[in-house]
């Protein structure tokens, strides 16, 4: 499979999984609608839309902030690190795409991230250990996929996403609140009744569930189409490769890791999965990256 090919694959799966998620939000907001809301289904569909538009202005204002805070990250300018300014500005002119505000984070661990809801509101995120660890063009495959998750538009449609799995919760946890303060609709009676508060159930224990796997699955395949944007980039896929090998062998979590922004790393910034293949296969659904060793499979055959 060539480049543009795993590219458009890639872009492809990421818009159904979209679809999905969003199609999954609605959902739940018509059966809230039908079954509590005096206006009925559509009554419910509105209800999930102006929450979900609400939180993700807010996401998309102050997401990258957020992020950044809470990975420890500052900011810094030309004279406080040229190397990895020069980096960054060359590759940015190579790509087309405005200068991003460059942040470090002061950890030993090997480890870089992007946010920001557009190339002109962008910050890249690199660890102290990976800039010392790598050699030159190694970093620059690892700041090229952090450049393509801007020009691909993932850090806006990650953002979102996030958002999405937090409506899911929080509409899921209200409807099991308004059961118990208002009831059912009148004319759900008896045997329907049932029905319908087995369903109701079943949606508070597996909606955040099949949210967070939606979620994880989507930041997948983003992780694919950015290495494959990369190689675009530097026209070096081994840059990118050897870097993924160096961070796949070290040991230990970052300093800062958390499961609220642990998706927009290039690697898990909880450390490599050492679980034998019995079992990995389950907790690949619950990851949010592919396997080091499936990336660099995918970037050799480029």
């Amino acid at each position: 499979m060539t480049v543009y090919q795993q590219i458009n694959t890639n872009k492809r799966k990421s818009v159904f999984l979209v679809m999905l998620f969003i199609a999954f939000v609605l959902g739940i907001g018509f059966f809230i609608g039908e079954y509590y809301g005096d206006g009925g289904g559509i009554g419910g569909l509105m209800l999930a839309t102006v929450i979900a538009t609400f939180m993700t202005l807010l996401s998309l204002f102050a997401g990258d902030k957020v992020s950044l805070l809470s990975a420890g990250a500052k900011e810094i300018r030309k004279e406080d690190n040229p190397y990895v300014w020069r980096l960054v500005e060359n590759l940015s002119i190579t790509a087309g795409l405005p200068m991003p505000r460059i942040y470090l984070i002061n950890d030993p661990i090997m480890n870089a991230f992007a946010t920001g809801r557009n190339p002109k509101k962008a910050s890249i995120a690199l660890t102290t250990g990976i800039v010392e660890g790598l050699e030159n063009e190694e970093l620059e495959g690892v700041i090229a996929h952090e450049l393509s998750h801007i020009k691909n538009y993932d850090t806006r449609l990650m953002m979102i996403v996030v958002i999405l799995v937090g409506t899911i919760a929080l509409l899921a946890e209200g409807m099991w609140h308004v059961r118990w303060l208002r009831g059912g609709r009148n004319k759900n009676s008896g045997s329907i009744e049932l029905i319908f508060m087995a369903i109701g159930f079943a949606l508070i224990i597996l909606s955040p569930i099949i949210a967070e796997l939606i979620k994880m699955a989507i930041s997948r395949k983003r992780e694919f189409l950015a290495d494959a944007s990369a190689v675009l980039l530097t026209r070096y896929a081994a840059g990118l490769k050897n870097a993924l090998l160096k961070i796949d062998q070290q040991s230990g979590k970052m300093l800062h890791a958390n499961n609220a922004t642990a998706h927009l790393y290039i690697a898990n910034p909880f450390g490599a999965d050492r679980r034998t293949k019995t079992k990995k296969w389950l907790g690949s659904l619950f990851s949010t990256h592919p396997p080091i060793a499936a990336r660099i499979e995918a970037l050799a055959k480029m």
